[in-house]
């Protein structure tokens, strides 16, 4: 199928988190918010358009914020309502479009190749933005091209709150007057590079010899020339909430010691976790898997607020335990599987501890990148199994 042919929605929810609140207190609205912790590690994992006049950005420091913008409101945030709100969103476009991609908890790309035999894609797209803004209240930007490139940078154009489409044909139209900064991926160390070179404006790489653009970014400068083309070929990878990461353990022996059970659940959770965060995911469902000795297997599994750290899990996991687990039974097999996978993204890692926790966890992943899986276990998964002599 030639890239003229193909039609890529990138639907992304305006400020997500700040929305979010909005529609829980509408008194916010208006006003320089900021999402995250205030105290003095304090992070900000998501502002209002109002707050981001002042330079506010996510990731910054709630200390450079507050002093950029004193009188901006801080909230909290919660997991649990921005799970619910991403969830949402996530059914009504399940519902309306047969492949569509979950790039983040309020991000997503959906392949509408096909549909126009049947609908209008500009019209049926424009029907479903309108549909997600009337059930659930949130603003949401779409654009809409024969890319995903093209369209993330014609919704980004589109904020907040607005549409863009780019028809086949008229993508350098539409690139070439933008600076080079908006291209996805292009960092400030590759914008400084390009200004050094002259290079201001996406018709200015356009223009520029690629073994030019090679010998200053190597393998970077082709990819930086076919982008400002709007050349990709990147597909729209269809999105599964069976998608799973999962381990289990069959026991070389039967056991009912709850000390031991509990153990081995904690150290199934933290190499599932470990396997998460190696893919850059977090996981919205928990589901333990459980076989007696007489082979006997139930399981139970939960929804939960997306996350990647392992405490969350491991007492998710302790939990589902104590419901499923009949007394007294022996269990020859445990089993974690994490679902309804979505890329992780920076701002749902920023809420007060969850920035230290997750990168205490990260720093451990490295070292059992680099020495093993089982060179660092929590002291609580070290435990012997009954009767085994101590060392």
């Amino acid at each position: 199928m030639s890239q003229a042919t193909r039609h890529i929605a990138h639907f992304d929810l305006d400020a997500f988190f700040v929305s979010v609140e909005i529609l829980k207190n509408p008194a916010l609205k208006g006003k320089p918010l900021i999402v995250g912790g205030d105290g003095q590690r304090g992070i900000v994992a998501a502002c209002s358009y109002e707050a981001r006049k002042y330079g506010i950005q996510s990731a910054m420091p709630a200390l450079t914020a507050k002093r950029l913008c004193p009188h901006a409101i801080f909230l909290r945030g919660s997991y649990h309502d921005y799970s619910h709100y991403s969830r949402w969103v996530t059914q009504i476009i399940a519902d309306s479009v047969p492949v569509y991609e979950k790039a983040s908890v309020d991000e997503f790309y959906i392949d509408m190749t096909g549909m126009d035999r049947f609908f209008g894609v500009s019209q049926y797209t424009r029907e479903l933005r309108e549909k997600i803004i009337k059930e659930t209240g949130l603003p949401i930007s779409y654009g809409l091209s024969t890319s995903k490139l093209v369209s993330k940078m014609a919704t980004n154009e589109a904020k907040p709150n607005g549409y863009l489409e780019v028809a086949a044909g008229k993508e350098t139209h539409f690139l070439w007057p933008l600076t080079v900064d908006k291209i996805p991926g292009v960092g400030k160390q590759t914008q400084i590079q390009l200004h050094h070179l002259g290079i201001f404006t996406i018709e200015q790489i356009a223009k520029t010899p690629i073994d030019q653009l090679e010998y200053h970014f190597g393998k970077w400068g082709k990819k930086l020339w076919e982008k400002s083309y709007g050349i990709s070929s990147s597909v729209v990878e269809h999105y599964s909430e069976q998608k799973s990461i999962s381990h289990e353990n069959t026991f070389d022996a039967d056991f009912a010691d709850i000390n031991f059970l509990h153990t081995e659940l904690v150290r199934l959770t933290e190499k599932t976790a470990f396997s998460l965060r190696e893919e850059e995911k977090l996981t919205g469902c928990v589901t333990l898997k459980l076989r007696y000795a007489d082979f006997t297997t139930v399981s139970k599994q939960e929804v939960i607020d997306y996350t990647a750290l392992d405490n969350i899990l491991i007492a998710k996991v302790k939990d589902l335990f104590t419901k499923l687990y009949r007394k007294g039974e022996k269990v020859r097999l445990l089993g974690i599987r994490f679902s309804h996978l979505v890329p992780m993204t920076i701002q749902m890692n920023l809420f007060d501890d969850a920035v230290e926790k997750l990168e205490l966890y990260k720093a451990v992943d490295s070292i059992k990148n680099q020495f093993g899986s089982d060179a660092v276990s929590k002291a609580t998964s070290l435990r012997k199994k009954p009767g085994s002599p101590l060392k």
